[in-house]
């Protein structure tokens, strides 16, 4: 069976990105092999939760962990919305699962002291990588936007005379951040060289030496790359230095509604993660601060 009708409604009503509508029909193209072969059933348009559960029981007996298997349950549970949705069903076969437990992650941000290493004691060379790199991570640690975000960014959403960079986040939703001075001081030495390389004309602000557009595997790269030399947490990524940017923030006292528009999350509940190590940070002021902890 196809999904066309269900991936235009990803595309042009849910504004999904590209990778997250291939992922979601990979994962229902799975499911409906899974019920061809155990139950003779061509579509997975009727189906029974006891189906679905001998798939979740099949996907951990493959090894799958339980984080997988619930995000491949999402794309079935978005699925069967969009059957109710337009009437092609009646019931939910999902209406009362429970997703699997998961262990929380610790998301361990970089220190301010990391930080200043990497801004100030590692040296870049001066030429279009050295640049862009110390560009790409000023802008990620300025703004906190996510890798995806930074890959799509437009030259022409930078206003230097307003001071503001325009992000283009999740669901085609605008935000307006800041352009903080080093960050703008970084940009226009990077600019100098992106000119000389962008052939192309390309539009993106970040490119590769040979004029193309930048890719996911790139930023990962440098980012663990430069903190590797910075610092010993075991992950180091684009994600790390976005949890980073929330949490120095909290810790200096901003307000969670102004981080959670900052970083363009669509509830607070996602912006409270964050709090976690700004709650340690403020334990360990309050512990030295109060009169009644000190001897």
């Amino acid at each position: 069976m196809t999904f066309s009708s269900f991936t235009e409604y990803l595309k042009l009503e849910k504004n999904y990105s590209a990778h997250t509508v291939t992922a979601y029909v990979n994962d229902l193209y799975s499911f409906s092999e899974f019920c061809k072969s155990e139950y003779e059933n061509d579509s997975i348009d009727n189906v029974y939760y006891v189906q679905i559960r001998n798939w979740i029981v099949h996907l951990v007996e493959e090894g799958l962990s339980n984080v997988s298997i619930n995000r491949k349950i999402s794309s079935l549970k978005a699925y069967y919305k969009y059957l109710l949705k337009t009437k092609q069903i009646e019931v939910n076969p999902l209406v009362k699962h429970k997703a699997l437990k998961t262990a929380k992650k610790v998301q361990v941000p970089f220190s301010e002291k990391e930080m200043e290493i990497i801004f100030n004691d590692i040296q870049y060379a001066d030429n279009f990588e050295g640049m862009r790199n110390k560009a790409i991570i000023e802008m990620l640690y300025a703004t906190g936007m996510r890798r995806s975000e930074l890959i799509n960014l437009k030259y022409s959403n930078i206003d230097f005379s307003a001071k503001t960079i325009k992000v283009l986040g999740k669901r085609n939703k605008e935000r307006i951040v800041p352009l903080l001075p080093k960050l703008e001081k970084q940009l226009k030495a990077y600019l100098r060289y992106r000119d000389e390389v962008n052939i192309k004309k390309e539009h993106e602000l970040f490119l590769t030496e040979k004029g193309n557009k930048i890719y996911p595997n790139l930023v990962y790269r440098l980012i663990n790359d430069y903190f590797s030399i910075a610092s010993s947490k075991v992950k180091k990524s684009p994600h790390i230095l976005r949890h980073t940017f929330a949490t120095h923030l909290l810790n200096q006292g901003a307000d969670l509604n102004a981080v959670k528009e900052l970083l363009g999350h669509a509830s607070l509940a996602s912006t409270q993660v964050y709090t976690h190590n700004s709650l340690a940070e403020l334990k360990n002021v309050y512990a030295k601060a109060h009169p009644r902890n000190k001897k």
